[in-house]
């Protein structure tokens, strides 16, 4: 294709069987996002505002794959949204409430009041900020004098953990010293958080082995950025809570001002991964890769909803793409997402053969129950709204919009959509539709006699197909009567 000057799209291409002895449920499909962030399955939410919010990205972590929290938000209503899934599984409590030694029992309860806090324990600290107790629902329960302070009625028997032990291990601490507080202190004996054996237990035995977890125990989640000054304060906001994984989230992923706030972020925060997007052409990924990316974003152009390569004449077909941008990191250890395209199960079969670890998806996982927006009623039929980033709409309402396609700076009435926006109808539940797309990437390694990923991409092997080779693809010659959940229904 390269010596023909042609480029390919998902359905110019179908795969070569080979022998196999694979069954389609006995494949392992762990993968990774970037570097340091594993999922259990290769498939990521687009953080776009009509498809991943916290609701979405919960469900996506305990399906096994990734939520990225999109940037059409203020900072903080963005970080508190990726709070609302760190916390949800409440594994590791990293900034529990606290309460003073010097404070009455009767102005603890009267903010208890005041702020609405269903729970009753409390790590207690002194004026230099050191654990010195706790403050259980017993303590308050026994205390007759609501005069007296945290310190006389607290408990001080406390058994401590340091920074950085295992939910298994806090757990077996637990049952040994029936705590159900456990404090973690840090080495100047300053307080890390709290693990509470209620959300211990719940994750140690009732929780899905299918859950994405970081090592504290909590759901995975990303969050998209943009460049500038604004990335940084984002960043920063986000790091309290302890996101998993920062998405550079542009249209021109090489560019002077993106680079310059990858390496900003790198240098600032080395524990934190960083992905970035979006390119598609093999030296602008090797490029990213060199100024200390963690995983590319690969993709201009290719969503339903993007007018990108009509409005400015740019971009190449997805499969090209992926191909070309995994080829230029290859060995480097820098996983790349294909993001945009996907149509059936099957083109994310075809995206992790090119070259590609995770696919990011928008349209397929928009309309669903998890994504934002309220159900809409259009001639008697269910439906929800669904925009590209790119579009009139989003650019309106969000400056992080205009940003990502390099308008910030415009007004209103001088803004160039790359981007389109409409409804789709409503599909329920984003288990079942997962179901189906993890279901066909099976079946397509079971053809090609591959049991993980990488076996994938060893023997993925293409035929290029003619427009005749697509319409035999799909079902002909017949009334279609019932859609099957992975073909039309998607």
């Amino acid at each position: 294709m390269e010596q023909l000057g042609l480029a390919l799209s998902y359905g110019d291409v179908r795969l070569k069987t080979r022998y196999s002895e694979v069954l389609p449920n006995k494949t392992k499909l762990e993968t990774k996002f970037s570097k340091n962030v594993a999922l259990k399955f290769p498939i990521v939410s687009s953080p776009m505002d009509t498809v991943t919010e916290s609701k979405m990205a919960i469900e996506m972590a305990k399906l096994g794959g990734l939520g990225i929290i999109h940037r059409a938000l203020t900072p903080r209503d963005q970080a508190n949204e990726v709070a609302k899934v760190k916390f949800y599984l409440n594994g590791l409590i990293r900034r529990p409430i606290t309460v003073r030694d010097n404070e009455t029992i009767e102005a603890i309860i009267k903010r208890m009041d005041e702020k609405g806090y269903s729970f009753h324990s409390f790590p207690v600290l002194d004026a230099k900020e050191k654990l010195v107790g706790l403050l259980t629902s017993s303590n308050f329960e026994f205390c007759s004098n609501l005069k007296l302070t945290a310190k006389q009625i607290m408990s001080k028997d406390l058994i401590k953990a340091k920074q950085g032990i295992s939910l298994k291990e806090v757990f077996q601490m637990m049952l040994k010293n029936k705590k159900k507080i456990i404090p973690l202190v840090d080495s100047k004996g300053n307080l890390a958080g709290i693990y509470v054996y209620t959300d211990v237990k719940r994750i140690i035995s009732g929780g899905s082995p299918d859950y994405n977890l970081d090592a504290n125990g909590n759901l995975r989640v990303g969050a998209a950025v943009g460049v500038g000054e604004e990335a940084l304060e984002r960043v920063k906001l986000m790091s309290k809570i302890g996101v998993d994984v920062i998405v550079i989230d542009t249209a021109h992923g090489d560019s002077k001002a993106v680079l310059e706030t990858l390496k900003k972020i790198k240098k600032n925060y080395q524990k934190i991964d960083v992905v970035v997007g979006n390119v598609s052409e093999g030296e602008s990924a090797k490029r990213l890769a060199d100024a200390g990316a963690d995983g590319i974003k690969v993709g201009q152009g290719p969503g339903s909803i993007c007018t990108t390569r009509v409005v400015a004449g740019i971009g190449c077909p997805q499969v090209t793409a992926v191909y070309n941008c995994a080829k230029a990191v290859r060995g480097m250890n820098i996983p790349i997402c294909a993001d945009g395209g996907i149509e059936y199960s099957g083109d994310i079969t075809i995206a992790i053969a090119a070259g590609a670890e995770t696919v990011m998806l928008g349209k397929m996982f928009s309309g669903t129950l998890e994504a934002p927006g309220e159900i809409i009623m259009h001639q008697g039929t269910p439906f929800k709204k669904y925009r590209g980033m790119g579009s009139l709409g989003a650019m309106e309402k969000s400056r992080g919009s205009k940003e990502r396609y390099g308008q910030a700076g415009n007004s209103n009435d001088k803004l160039v959509p790359e981007g389109v926006e409409g409804i789709v109808p409503y599909k329920g539940e984003i288990s079942k539709i997962f179901f189906q797309l993890l279901g066909g990437i099976r079946s397509g390694m079971g053809y090609l006699g591959a049991f993980d990923m990488k076996e994938l991409q060893e023997k993925g092997d293409f035929h290029r197909i003619s427009k005749l080779g697509l319409d035999e693809s799909h079902p002909h010659g017949i009334t279609i009567t019932e859609d099957a959940p992975n073909y039309k229904g998607l």
